[in-house]
């Protein structure tokens, strides 16, 4: 996406990068395995604060710090080999937000994770994509998933919200100055309204239904040795009389 990689060196995508970066820091570093995958935006690594042995960065061919060009619809993995995949702004700026879904739940382990990181379309952030749908740029050209929507699209998947958060509540401002300004509606809107913050950061766990772990019954097993200790007793004392 060069159009919204862009846009976040401006005064408003770097507002909003340096608040995802610190929600995503704290959500991946809490999340273990051994392969984690990042989607979209490669010119950032938001797989920096995880600690699985292999991280890689997918994206599409021309993207800059890529370890495997592939589509976002159409994962280059085999099923239940990944443990985390990150989705930086990708569904609402993919042609096929339905088939990233299903491609991202066919890929993960059971129980493995999915983050997603998204504009919310009933904030500040959303007004200013509906005057500007006709004729903007990324990242108001966007198709922004709510995040009820987004969890009946994972719900359908088998997978359940683990956590989220909402932020961004200052405007988008073009200038630095004006967001300094709104500081106070950030840490207002964090507070008050907290689901009307310009964008989120969600995560989703793969639930696989009658799967349980299953573990040796060391209860059954010392009852079952306890009623046969008389009986090996009585064998140990009649060997002793023979002889």
């Amino acid at each position: 996406m060069p159009g919204i990689e862009a846009w976040l060196q401006s005064p408003s995508g770097r507002y909003l990068f340096e608040w995802e970066c610190a929600r995503m820091d704290l959500v991946v570093s809490d999340i273990f395995g051994f392969n984690a995958v990042q989607v979209g935006l490669s010119d950032f690594d938001f797989l920096r604060n995880n600690r699985m042995p292999s991280r890689i960065r997918c994206d599409l061919p021309g993207s800059a710090n890529v370890g495997l060009f592939c589509d976002a619809w159409a994962l280059p993995f085999a099923t239940a080999s990944i443990d985390l995949v990150v989705l930086p702004h990708v569904l609402e700026f993919s042609p096929h937000p339905h088939q990233v879904l299903r491609e991202v739940e066919r890929v993960l382990m059971p129980e493995g994770s999915v983050v997603v990181s998204g504009l919310n379309p009933f904030s500040l952030w959303g007004l200013r994509r509906y005057a500007a749908r006709k004729g903007g740029d990324l990242p108001w050209k966007g198709q922004y998933l709510s995040v009820r929507r987004l969890k009946d699209w994972l719900a359908l998947l088998g997978m359940e919200i683990q956590a989220g958060v909402f932020g961004c509540h200052a405007p988008p401002m073009k200038d630095e100055k004006w967001l300094r300004r709104f500081a106070f509606v950030d840490r207002a809107g964090a507070r008050w309204w907290p689901f009307a913050g310009g964008a989120y950061v969600i995560q989703a766990v793969k639930r696989v239904q009658g799967m349980r772990l299953i573990t040796p019954n060391w209860r059954d097993r010392r009852a079952t040795a306890k009623a046969l200790s008389p009986v090996v007793q009585k064998h140990h004392k009649e060997s002793g009389k023979r002889e």
